[in-house]
């Protein structure tokens, strides 16, 4: 058997076009324009790029892009005095706090500062708790990313066993309650699960978040399972001397050979995630005003 390939990059373009389309309808009936506002401290080089990248994306789909670069060491109260003031703008519609932050920075505290309404991340306690309980609520990226590739390829996702390897807050837990409330049968294991392979096999939909490279190898994917893998671990490259390359949590040749359909690294959820923080930050603009939300764009 040979996979079908989840193509995260094609999904991605297709979910910014529909952004895009939405956008123009906003400025052209409502005279509204979407905002979205990154805050980066410090200089972290793959946080610069990937906000790099936020802008310029936001731009593309015709939204407002606000930049706020500060120092490492700016202090958490002038950190605190700038989210308030992106909080009462009412041209920001989303804000997102570039993670990680320099260590003498509070993250829970600076998180739970942004309005729960523009949290853009889906990380703020309020959105966590709403989603805990099936309530609307700002979902986050890469986890609602996953949702609509799988939802697009399976159609209905009800009563489907899914298996998610990994317990963070930012992917294996809240995507654990989205595909509950698709109505799969949901199982969050991690690296101290007793007999993780065997867990793993039983899995229709395989959701792998565990930040190991290739920790999950072909024997543990169930035959026509689907999977979905979030990892992004940069590895030495096994020919090319001094070289890495990026792989994720599991092992695709392997997997790719008993799967039914399985996401690459890279090309398969990575790309999801600006495209989903740029459909959440549309869906922010669209409920501030009191408009219908983009259908498909949201979990």
């Amino acid at each position: 058997m040979s996979a079908t390939i989840i193509d995260g990059k094609a999904f991605a373009a297709n979910v910014r076009a529909q952004v895009a389309e939405h956008v123009t309808r906003l400025k052209e009936e409502q005279n509204i324009t979407p905002g979205l506002a990154v805050v980066l401290v410090g200089e972290d080089p793959a946080s610069q790029v990937y906000v790099r990248s936020k802008g310029k994306m936001t731009v593309e789909v015709g939204m407002n892009s606000f930049e706020h670069k500060l120092e490492a060491d700016t202090s958490e109260y002038d950190l605190l005095a700038l989210i308030d003031q992106l909080n009462n703008d009412p041209t920001i519609h989303g804000i997102l706090v570039q993670l990680p932050l320099p260590g003498h920075l509070n993250s829970d505290l600076v998180i739970n500062s942004i309005d729960p309404a523009k949290d853009v991340d889906g990380f703020h306690i309020s959105n966590v708790g709403l989603l805990g309980t099936g309530q609307k609520s700002m979902v986050p990226c890469t986890p609602l990313g996953s949702l609509m590739m799988l939802r697009d390829h399976h159609g209905s996702l009800s009563g489907l066993n899914a298996v998610v390897v990994g317990r963070s807050n930012i992917v294996g837990k809240p995507m654990a309650q989205l595909l509950l409330g698709d109505s799969c049968t949901v199982t969050i294991a991690h690296s101290r699960t007793k007999d993780l392979a065997e867990v793993c096999r039983g899995a229709d939909i395989l959701v792998a978040a565990v930040g190991r490279p290739e920790m999950i190898p072909g024997d543990w994917v169930k035959p026509g399972a689907t999977v979905i893998d979030v990892g992004i671990n940069r590895i030495p490259h096994p020919e090319k001397e001094g070289k890495t390359k990026l792989v994720g949590d599991v092992h695709y040749e392997s997997a790719a050979e008993v799967a039914g359909a399985i996401t690459p690294v890279p090309g398969g959820v990575g790309p999801m995630t600006i495209a989903c923080l740029l459909a959440n930050t549309l869906t922010a603009c669209c409920r501030a005003n009191g408009l219908t939300e983009p259908e498909g764009l949201t979990a």
